[in-house]
């Protein structure tokens, strides 16, 4: 594994901000809208689920979308929609392993969601009086939710929920340790001045670059 690396400050930061650069983060690259509704929410929600199963990214995001173009777009409607329906879609957009478990847990998710919150993660996070940890044990009490899927809804939502900031996933780790940029959540924080916004670019843009491959565009190295 290439090691490159960008040692002075001012040269991390300067990467740091090409790399959030675009003002989206992982979910807004892919088409996913990181917006405080209940909605929006949500679908980063099952977004975090999809990607946290082993296999293509790629096929994780087909299936995301699939499941909101179905129109199943809350956790209202998705707690209304037929097993036998999820599969099918989740199968058409290219799902791999065990599809009805998988539709299992994202129609579990969705009733609890419904019953515990009335559709809407704003009220987990009242509940947990915007305390960080109290957010994570409610968020992993969920069906089908641990601490990685966790980490990747914390990883988007942290633009909009500053107090659970800061939060980088495994990918975005890997990368910025691959680039010199550092080994931490915290590093990661620092290089962008403590902004919880700035912050879900960057880890999301380093998430996409150990995801996507491109460190030599990057570095000049593969």
């Amino acid at each position: 594994m290439a090691t490159t690396l960008i040692t002075p400050v001012e040269d991390r930061k300067r990467l740091a901000r090409r790399l959030a650069g675009s003002g989206r983060g992982f979910a807004e690259q892919y088409g996913f809208r990181v917006t405080n509704n209940p909605a929006s929410l949500f679908q980063v929600l099952y977004l975090a689920v999809l990607l946290a199963r082993r296999g293509d990214f790629r096929r994780a995001l087909d299936g995301a979308r699939a499941l909101r173009d179905e129109g199943w777009d809350s956790a209202a409607r998705m707690a209304r929609s037929l097993h036998r329906d999820r599969v099918r879609v989740l199968r058409d957009s290219g799902q791999r392993g065990d599809v009805d478990a998988l539709a299992d847990v994202l129609g579990d998710l969705a009733r609890t969601v419904v019953e515990r919150y009335r559709g809407d993660l704003r009220r987990l996070r009242a509940m947990a009086h915007h305390e960080p940890a109290a957010e994570r044990s409610l968020l992993t009490d969920l069906p089908g939710v641990d601490e990685q899927v966790v980490d990747l809804f914390l990883r988007e939502a942290q633009a909009l929920w500053r107090e659970v900031a800061p939060v980088a996933d495994r990918r975005a780790l890997v990368a910025a340790r691959r680039l010199g940029l550092g080994r931490s959540a915290d590093d990661l924080a620092g290089l962008a001045s403590g902004e919880s916004e700035q912050l879900a670019w960057l880890v999301g843009a380093l998430a996409r670059v150990d995801l996507e491959h491109r460190y030599a565009e990057l570095t000049g190295h593969s």
